[in-house]
């Protein structure tokens, strides 16, 4: 919070309204100066010493209102605008005709482009926009449609200064949104990194004791030893950050299972990192051995990989038992990823894949090779009984499939 108040206080918009407030004061001097100058020339003095005083007191009182974005209120800029206005229609009763055709300056004359740039600042180009096109309609009605020369310079002047001030007014709060978002990130990776070395320093440490002290002394202890291996990987995963959430775990999470399903966010539009999608599957029974580079995958074809690992890993702890050990090799190869699951469970039978296909148990047909056939891949099972079950997933990086569906998304 301590740097977005920084950010705030060093913005460009703020220097914009203590200017402004100099302004209206310097030019409500120098209107009433040149009033004074040319008493002697005025019709009807007294409609300019009656506005000037309304001016004077307005300008002076309402200085608090132009110090900041939040005082200038709507209705406020509406008020302001309609004095510069009425300032500029009263002339015509204040000045001879003569006069104005000579040119002579307006009653309020240049205090006019303060209230025009105080709609600039608060609300941008728009704003300023339809300020100075109001004040342009004043003086045309002001010269009864005859500008002379100096109006025209002067109408456009603040037409396009409130312009390009209320433009650069925009951009600069576009800055500083970024800039106190960054910020925000920040701290908020500072805090995390913090965290993190407190965790790895106490709770990290404890449950990795646990675990080693749980496998040597056996019975309960080693379950108990083993539940907390399983709860320092996802807590090493939680604090290493970046990682995308798990969206649903098996029913038998709390008897150790593996995690069913990854998904990503449905706005990811660019590359996905395969390994943050995988890494919550590694667990106390199963070892994830990946790229140090991130492996970046369409976020189609990450998503269908990591669910095909997630049924090779359903599989092994279905058919090789629940004390079964699984390992995760992921490759990044130039042209494609792959990744291999392997058990140290008891293997296939041959021809049993053949049989559950025939049964109707569909669940390495359909929920590996069929997700990774439409991805233009291949999975190859290789088993070899007594001796584990490999899985062989292979994507490559630049598959039609997986761009259609990326672009579908």
């Amino acid at each position: 919070m301590a740097e977005r108040e920084r950010v705030m206080r060093m913005s460009v918009e703020q220097p914009l309204w203590r200017a402004l407030t100099g302004y209206r004061v310097l030019t409500m001097v120098y209107a009433i100066g040149l009033f004074i100058s040319a008493y002697d020339e005025v019709a009807r003095p007294w409609v300019a010493i009656a506005y000037f005083a309304v001016l004077a007191v307005w300008t002076l009182a309402t200085l608090p209102r132009v110090a900041n974005a939040a005082n200038c209120t709507k209705r406020f800029l509406a008020v302001d605008l309609t004095i510069a206005l009425a300032g500029i229609l009263l002339t015509r009763l204040a000045e001879t005709p003569a006069r104005i055709d000579a040119g002579a300056p307006t009653l309020p004359s240049i205090w006019t482009a303060g209230a025009v740039l105080a709609f600039a600042i608060k609300g941008g180009w728009r704003w300023a926009a339809f300020a100075s096109t109001l004040v342009a309609a004043a003086n045309l009605v002001h010269r009864s449609g005859v500008p002379t020369r100096d109006t025209v310079h002067m109408v456009l002047l603040v037409w396009i200064a409130s312009i390009a001030i209320g433009y650069v007014v925009e951009v600069a709060r576009a800055s500083e949104r970024t800039l106190a978002r960054a910020l925000e990130i920040e701290a908020a990776t500072r805090e995390r990194e913090r965290l993190a070395r407190d965790i790895h320093d106490s709770v990290l440490q404890v449950l990795a004791m646990v675990q080693r002290r749980g496998a040597v002394i056996g019975g309960e202890a080693a379950e108990l030893g083993r539940m907390a291996g399983e709860q320092e990987v996802a807590l090493r995963t939680l604090v290493s950050g970046g990682l995308i959430p798990v969206s649903r775990v098996s029913e038998d999470a709390a008897d150790g299972a593996v995690v069913r399903t990854v998904e990503e966010p449905d706005d990811a539009t660019g590359p996905v990192d395969l390994r943050a999608l995988l890494a919550p599957y590694a667990g106390a029974r199963v070892n994830l051995a990946e790229p140090g580079a991130p492996v970046p995958l369409a976020p189609v074809a990450a998503r269908e990989l990591a669910a095909a690992v997630g049924a090779a890993l359903d599989n092994v702890r279905k058919h090789a038992g629940e004390h079964a050990r699984a390992w995760i090799l992921v490759e990044d190869e130039p042209d494609a990823v792959i990744v291999t699951v392997r058990d140290d469970g008891p293997g296939i039978p041959e021809g049993r894949l053949a049989q559950a296909e025939g049964e109707g148990r569909l669940g390495v047909a359909l929920s590996i090779r069929g997700r990774l056939r439409e991805l233009g891949g291949s999975a190859e099972l290789i088993s070899v009984p007594g001796q584990g079950t490999e899985v062989e997933l292979k994507v490559p990086k630049h598959s039609s499939a997986s761009r259609g569906k990326a672009e579908q998304r």
